[in-house]
């Protein structure tokens, strides 16, 4: 059976057993936008729980608008293209608006992704900077959050009369789903932020999971977080498998956002009756999977469908590597997943994206991974706490093997992007 597995840019296409497959999990069929700019403006004017954007804007002296880096596809051109015009009748000049980059603590723009992003014409016309998770004198100062959170965000952002934030809304491996309050915190907070918020107290919850928001920590906490900090009006747009926009809801940070979620939820849940030896999986392919970082993901999103010490076969690009400097690192500090997990939890220790390594040690607790890519040598997978294999084809056939002949497989060709669930 001929599978097409998202991977780069171009995508992965394997054969696999079909006798062994019990599903292939996916999207369910929704009807992209036939008029997305349309429908967009509709959302802009008829908002949820919010005046319409122009009547925000009204008498404001300028704006920031907050939009994802290049790791998340969102339509911003199209996007940003409506909401400027609507800032630009309402009295904010072009000089007065700033798009600021929500990167977390990713590293920075490059030139060519500003272009792509946001298209040659915005790139041109208007300030666009990006976010600097590790520079704290960039960041202002607003308290404590109820659990002990220190909240550093942006100034740039804070000082603005208008504050807009245009997402992405898909599941996400801690915070439940993406979009609405993840632009704030972690887009555009500070590393003393992020390292609470993204600490063993948090993610070792086991609500910190992908698809809850319900009793959600990391969720709960960064929602208080962006209502600290302040947002005047979010757009947000939910996308299909073929990355078109499906639906856009604007206005109310909080309303508008779980608006979306359901929509999306109906839209990205598939499930099968009961777990199975075998899933094959991706990272989604390109933004998403360009590093080993951003393809654990895949794996997170993979765990609840397979058995407790079934094989997880993941194909990524990973076209940049393995990630920052200081997550490849923590491969060279640690021999072995316990001990990190140990050293995290014993208050002693930190390290600039250690939450994405505790991530996959949640998995590796169930599940045995293989990998395949072409962004990485077999010998540099081996020591990520992975296995490598050569293709999925042959990962398959030999976990297969491993299980027996009644061996059960599934298959998520569009990794995290789809809510992989049991039931």
């Amino acid at each position: 059976m001929q599978v097409h597995l998202e991977y780069g840019r171009d995508g992965l296409n394997v054969d696999l057993p079909a006798e062994r497959i019990v599903r292939t999990l996916a999207y369910k069929d929704a009807e992209p936008l036939d008029d997305p700019a349309g429908a967009l403006r509709v959302s802009l004017q008829q908002p949820i729980d919010s005046s319409p954007l122009e009547a925000l804007a009204e008498g404001r002296h300028d704006a920031c608008i907050v939009i994802c880096d290049i790791t998340r596809p969102v339509p911003n051109r199209l996007i940003l293209t409506e909401l400027l015009t609507a800032l630009h009748r309402s009295g904010i000049p072009a000089e007065r608006v700033l798009i600021l980059v929500a990167t977390g603590l990713h590293r920075p723009s490059k030139a060519d992704e500003i272009v792509e992003m946001v298209g040659p014409e915005i790139a041109q016309q208007y300030r666009i900077e990006d976010h600097h998770g590790q520079v704290l004198e960039e960041h202002t100062y607003l308290g404590d959050s109820p659990r002990g959170v220190p909240i550093w965000i942006d100034s740039r952002y804070l000082q603005a009369e208008l504050k807009i934030t245009v997402g992405l809304i898909e599941p996400h491996l801690m915070a439940g789903f993406s979009g609405g309050r993840k632009l704030i915190c972690p887009g555009i907070a500070a590393l003393e932020t992020v390292k609470v918020w993204h600490g063993p107290d948090f993610l070792e919850h086991p609500k910190a999971d992908c698809g809850i928001l319900d009793g959600n920590p990391v969720h709960e906490e960064n929602t208080w977080i962006a209502r600290r900090a302040g947002c005047d009006f979010i757009v947000n747009v939910v996308m299909d498998d073929q990355r078109r926009p499906l639906k856009f809801v604007a206005g109310d940070m909080e309303a508008a956002f779980l608006s979306g979620v359901d929509f999306v939820r109906e839209v990205v849940t598939d499930t099968v009756d009961v777990p199975v030896d075998v899933v094959v999986t991706s990272a989604a392919g390109y933004p998403l999977d360009t590093t080993f970082y951003q393809a654990i993901k895949g794996l997170t999103g993979a765990l609840p469908i397979v058995k407790e010490g079934g094989t997880i076969v993941l194909a990524a690009s990973m076209s940049e590597g393995i990630g920052s400097p200081q997550f490849e690192q923590l491969f060279d500090e640690h021999d072995s997943l316990e001990s990190f997990v140990e050293r995290i939890l014993g208050r002693d220790y930190f390290k600039l994206d250690q939450w994405q390594l505790e991530e996959l040690a949640k998995v590796r607790r169930k599940a045995r991974v293989k990998v395949v890519t072409d962004g990485l040598t077999p010998e540099t997978i081996n020591r990520l706490f992975v296995e490598s294999a050569p293709t999925v084809e042959q990962a398959v056939t030999d976990s297969l093997f491993e299980y027996g002949p009644e061996a059960t497989l599934a298959v998520i060709p569009k990794g995290p992007y789809v809510l992989a669930q049991v039931g």
